[in-house]
């Protein structure tokens, strides 16, 4: 679990990419729904500026507890992208706007890893 949560080594086929990200969505989706229902949506409602920045500081926490989930969910991606025979860089196609996330969707998503070994390591569905 550590090496498939952790790791940027290695390679990665699409069942786990997905139950991984699942996984994040399912544990960071309430929590941040929590956080607007609870400090922001009132804040908003009052227009108080100082009940406002205390909402604003809130997220700042929000950022440091989900950092986890950034790595993870970094780590899961390198993997996917070295199942693909692409290094793990090319995750930065997603910073092209309208059509970096789309492309990085399909071919971490969608497509089929490379089969065989690659440079990166074994077929992870021969294992």
């Amino acid at each position: 679990m550590k090496r498939l949560l952790f790791s940027f080594q290695g390679r990665l086929n699409r069942a786990p990419y997905w139950y991984v990200h699942l996984a994040l969505a399912v544990i960071q989706f309430p929590i941040f729904g929590a956080w607007f229902a609870i400090i922001v949506y009132p804040a908003m409602e009052t227009r108080d500026m100082d009940t406002i920045q205390d909402a604003a500081r809130t997220m700042y926490l929000l950022y440091i507890l989900c950092a986890p989930f950034i790595w993870i969910s970094l780590a899961v991606m390198v993997k996917r992208c070295h199942d693909r025979d692409k290094t793990g860089w090319f995750i930065f196609i997603m910073l092209v706007p309208l059509i970096g996330p789309i492309w990085l969707l399909i071919e971490l998503g969608f497509l089929r890893g490379t089969t065989g070994p690659n440079r990166y390591g074994p077929d992870p569905l021969d294992t």
